[in-house]
């Protein structure tokens, strides 16, 4: 065998196993939105959960950091981007997030998470981070379209059931609140290009915006009543919170690396698996079924995502 050959084989190999870890990402992210859905069935509310999510990730972070011979750093520089990731990053969206699924399906949930690119594009041309192609506005505009189909209560239309097309409508209120979590996610994304990490390696800038997270969720969980008692005995929600925290730690700093690794326009592709994993998590585990309407979304979403996703830069190892 040719040292050509080889090489070939061996980069064959390489991105074989990245592939695969994208999958394992995917399938991670995705159960966090059926996860989210059992946390609040038994009537635990947003603040309360996000506070513990915090804390549990934080702890898994500080022994990624702790493994690495990582400190956190704690000057001014860093506590700011500790407050703005832990705001834009977890504390609003999840806070967010998590009172949606008091009253949408997960399967909503995950396929409104696919509006993350749609949602930074324009955020980035608007900063001067990107430039115009019609393309990728075609894509916000089927992105668009998606949410719309979402919204409308297509099934009751085609099947003339009218008590369905009114059922679709009341949880369609809430689709606002379930879109605020992407837009967050895009902004985030965007702030991160714009002005960096601070020197900060990424699973250290979320340890520390973890820990500052915990910190301002506190006070709000005690002063809206939202306080989740750790003692036993312990229910399915708690186990949800325990399972969600703990994917989103891990799964992050592995997406991390495989930005590192793999490039981000390899990485980007994560997008479609969390959204089709969470879907097949939410039919699996929940019983969810969804309508014509949610699949023409989905379709929309998609196609949408597929125009938006991030040009190839110099340095991508996988573009």
């Amino acid at each position: 065998m040719s040292a050509v050959d080889a090489a070939a084989r061996a980069a064959r190999r390489d991105r074989a196993v990245l592939t695969g870890l994208l999958v394992l990402l995917g399938a991670g992210w995705g159960i966090t939105q059926p996860m989210a859905k059992i946390a609040v069935s038994e009537g635990y509310r947003h603040v309360g959960i996000v506070f513990w999510q915090l804390v549990l990730s934080g702890a898994i972070l500080g022994a990624i950091c702790a493994a690495r011979r990582l400190p956190p750093r704690w000057d001014a520089q860093a506590m700011r981007f500790y407050t703005g990731i832990a705001l834009i990053g977890t504390l609003l969206p999840n806070g967010a997030s998590y009172e949606a699924a008091r009253h949408l399906p997960a399967g909503w949930l995950s396929i409104t998470l696919s509006m993350v690119p749609l949602f930074a594009f324009p955020i980035a041309l608007a900063w001067g981070i990107d430039r115009f192609h019609w393309p990728r506005f075609l894509g916000l505009m089927l992105g668009l379209v998606g949410v719309t189909f979402l919204a409308l209560p297509v099934q009751a239309w085609l099947t003339g059931d009218a008590e369905l097309g009114a059922v679709t409508l009341a949880m369609a209120v809430w689709l606002p609140l379930a879109l605020v979590a992407p837009a967050l996610y895009a902004l985030e994304g965007n702030v991160v290009a714009r002005f960096g990490t601070g020197g900060m390696d990424p699973v250290q800038l979320l340890f520390g915006a973890s820990v500052v997270g915990a910190l301002l969720a506190l006070p709000a969980t005690l002063a809206t009543g939202t306080w989740i008692d750790p003692r036993p005995p312990w229910g399915a929600p708690d186990a949800a919170i325990v399972v969600a925290s703990a994917v989103h730690a891990l799964v992050y700093a592995s997406y991390v690396w495989m930005v590192g690794r793999a490039g981000a326009v390899f990485a980007a592709q994560v997008s479609y698996l969390v959204t089709g994993f969470g879907v097949i998590w939410a039919m699996l585990l929940l019983g969810e079924s969804y309508g014509a309407g949610f699949w023409i979304a989905m379709a929309c979403m998609f196609a949408g995502l597929f125009l938006v996703q991030p040009r190839a830069r110099e340095g991508d190892p996988l573009r």
